[in-house]
């Protein structure tokens, strides 16, 4: 019994891979209309910064170029990512000529059906305007449990002297001079350089240490540059930049040109120059909402260092 129940379990197996054999594929009989270039890669000895930043709608592509000494663009081989099974004209890793044409080439992707769609590659030159050297102008947070409900606040935190130690609070940090250096670009195109925090005439750096109510070290806060050397990275596709302190611990903010940030529930922020822009990780505080121990030590949300280049 138990061998004929096999066997007819067998034939229906069979029976169900017959017949899917016989099924048509969807799809072999769909030709792609697709003529896009998705993504370009530099070769050749140029160094690319960032990914390529591709404009469907305009048919362009513009692609950041490190320009250093003796920089040619007149024989580039880029490495096309065309749409699926498209192709291009000139083709991927070709040598074109970009600065007979303002530094812009036109390529023709071709469907697979066919069909034809021109397409704009620019080389964008590329100059990293981090360096030089900065100080320090102010430090601002905004911070506080519950904003819609009157909790948020922003302030200079040397706007609250009373909550530091006499000497060596953020005041100490308020004459520092930022040097920034460029050193080149890593094989993901970021950016990167060497960064120097200088004590101004004081001779001295901060130490967060809040002291009113619950004393506490608040420098996970806002130690975000180093103090004396310390090495940068900018990623331009996060917008991000990333210090790295002697130890190999880092930090990530970003770079803010002048400008007015909306924060909500009526709060703003305006950078008046330039600004290394921190988001911060506090934590509710229900019961100590409205106070600056709140603000500084439980629930800061945002943090900027504001610089002005000398």
């Amino acid at each position: 019994m138990k061998m004929r129940i096999s066997i007819q379990y067998s034939f229906v197996i069979a029976a169900l891979l017959l017949c899917s054999s016989c099924l048509k594929d969807p799809y072999n009989d769909v030709v792609s209309n697709e003529r896009s270039i998705e993504a370009v890669t530099l070769g050749g000895g140029l160094t690319q910064v960032g990914p390529a930043i591709v404009d469907r709608e305009a048919g362009k592509v513009s692609v950041q170029v490190l320009m250093e000494a003796n920089t040619k663009l007149d024989n580039v081989s880029p490495i096309l990512q065309a749409s699926y099974h498209a192709t291009t004209f000139p083709a991927s890793g070709e040598p074109v000529n970009f600065e007979a044409s303002n530094n812009q080439y036109t390529y023709t992707v071709t469907a697979q059906s066919g069909q034809t769609r021109e397409w704009v590659i620019e080389l964008v030159p590329f100059t990293e305007t981090l360096p030089g050297t900065y100080k320090i102008t102010g430090q601002v947070l905004y911070g506080g449990t519950g904003p819609e409900y009157g909790g948020g606040g922003v302030m200079k935190l040397t706007d609250k002297s009373w909550v530091w130690p006499a000497t060596g609070g953020p005041a100490a940090e308020d004459d520092n001079i930022l040097t920034f250096e460029f050193k080149g670009v890593t094989p993901e195109g970021h950016t990167f350089g060497a960064v120097s925090n200088t004590a101004g005439t004081d001779g001295l750096y901060a130490d967060y240490q809040f002291i009113d109510k619950v004393p506490t070290d608040v420098n996970k806060f806002y130690r975000k540059i180093p103090k004396g050397e310390g090495t940068w990275e900018r990623d331009y596709s996060k917008q991000t930049i990333t210090f790295k302190f002697a130890d190999g611990t880092t930090t990530t903010g970003s770079v803010s040109d002048a400008k007015t940030i909306d924060l909500g529930n009526g709060l703003s922020k305006t950078i008046a120059d330039k600004a290394f822009d921190f988001i911060l990780n506090g934590t509710d505080d229900w019961g100590n909402i409205y106070s600056d121990y709140d603000k500084i030590v439980k629930k800061p949300r945002r943090f900027w260092i504001d610089v002005k280049k000398q």
